[in-house]
């Protein structure tokens, strides 16, 4: 039976894996779990349902190694408060044996009381582009370190009118990072942003049957 041990995962993520209950990885978990680990760039078309969370955080997590570094290495986009808020729980849950630091950010939230809560550092940062936006610009969430971005979701974060802020987030990010997209269909705007700011990515596609 094909079980998370085919990842080799550390010992943190293996335990946690295994106190989540997680029995066996997914279509989508199995094919972007080298892709992501070989640090390219990727696009992953997949329905919601298919464990695309766990897709991209385990290989993600797994190279993440300690530092003291107080500006964030790894950048997480999605397009509501609530996966916020979800994501933010599964990298607690998964990383609840390290001192890795993640914040989630997002609107309706006084921007000082945030701008408090991040500024002892973080390892990684999950938020909705505009309130990212605004903690990047006023520098309390600087992006030049962001080694590894994943936008989730995208096709419903430009059905939300995000588009202008995705654009001018990638002007304040590094040249040398990994991109990595997943997205339930692929339309005419996904692929613009495909082709203005990803290096030949390598493509997963998982139906919702797997």
């Amino acid at each position: 039976m094909n079980t998370f041990k085919v990842f080799k995962l550390q010992k943190f993520l293996q335990n946690a894996i295994t106190e989540l209950g997680f029995e066996k990885p997914t279509p989508v978990q199995i094919e972007s779990f080298p892709v992501i680990k070989s640090g390219s760039d990727v696009v992953g078309i997949s329905q919601t349902g298919t464990g695309k969370t766990l897709a991209y955080l385990l290989p993600l997590l797994q190279e993440l190694n300690f530092s003291q570094q107080t500006t964030p290495r790894i950048l997480i986009l999605v397009p509501t408060r609530e996966l916020v808020i979800q994501v933010v729980d599964t990298i607690k849950a998964l990383t609840k044996h390290t001192t890795v630091r993640v914040y989630g950010a997002y609107g309706g939230v006084n921007i000082n009381t945030q701008k408090h809560d991040v500024y002892d550092g973080l390892d990684i940062v999950v938020a909705t582009p505009g309130r990212l936006y605004d903690l990047a610009i006023c520098l309390a969430i600087p992006l030049k370190t962001i080694k590894k971005l994943v936008i989730d979701e995208v096709d419903v974060m430009l059905d939300l009118g995000f588009r202008h802020q995705l654009k001018n987030l990638f002007e304040l990010l590094p040249e040398s990072r990994q991109n990595i997209m997943f997205s339930a269909t692929m339309t005419e705007d996904v692929n613009d942003i495909l082709k203005a700011f990803f290096k030949s990515p390598k493509r997963i596609n998982i139906s919702l049957s797997g």
